[in-house]
């Protein structure tokens, strides 16, 4: 969680329809500007915890996936009509765990590599990839 809020930072107004640490507000929500810093840890809490929920079946590899999810979406993952599933989810259904290329290429936004997301990418294979 520490990574995911080192690397979010605190979104605020001007961030909208972000806030806290990256939780995107959804149609509903009753959530407003500004929030405690107790509130953002909780939202980010809740959302790691349903990201993991959608990838239990990958046992001790649902957190670095649920991590890349809450950056990049479930979607990109999991796929969709648009897009195929990933090569990283399909890599792991198969049993190969080299997986660190893939995972470094999520690193793009709107289509341009960022050197400080593929940072991220590092630091969240190096924590949180079960060996």
């Amino acid at each position: 969680m520490t990574l995911t809020k080192y690397y979010e930072q605190w979104h605020t107004r001007k961030d909208y329809p972000y806030i806290g640490y990256g939780h995107r507000i959804l149609p509903g929500e009753k959530l407003r500007y500004p929030i405690t810093e107790k509130e953002a840890d909780s939202i980010l809490r809740s959302d790691l915890l349903k990201n993991c929920a959608m990838f239990r079946k990958y046992g001790a590899d649902s957190l670095l996936l649920a991590c890349i999810s809450y950056n990049c979406g479930c979607a990109s993952l999991l796929g969709n009509k648009k897009k195929p599933k990933s090569t990283i989810l399909k890599k792991l259904e198969a049993g190969n765990r080299n997986i660190l290329g893939d995972l470094l290429k999520f690193c793009h936004y709107n289509g341009k590599r960022h050197p400080y997301i593929q940072r991220r990418r590092w630091m969240e294979y190096l924590l949180l990839f079960e060996r």
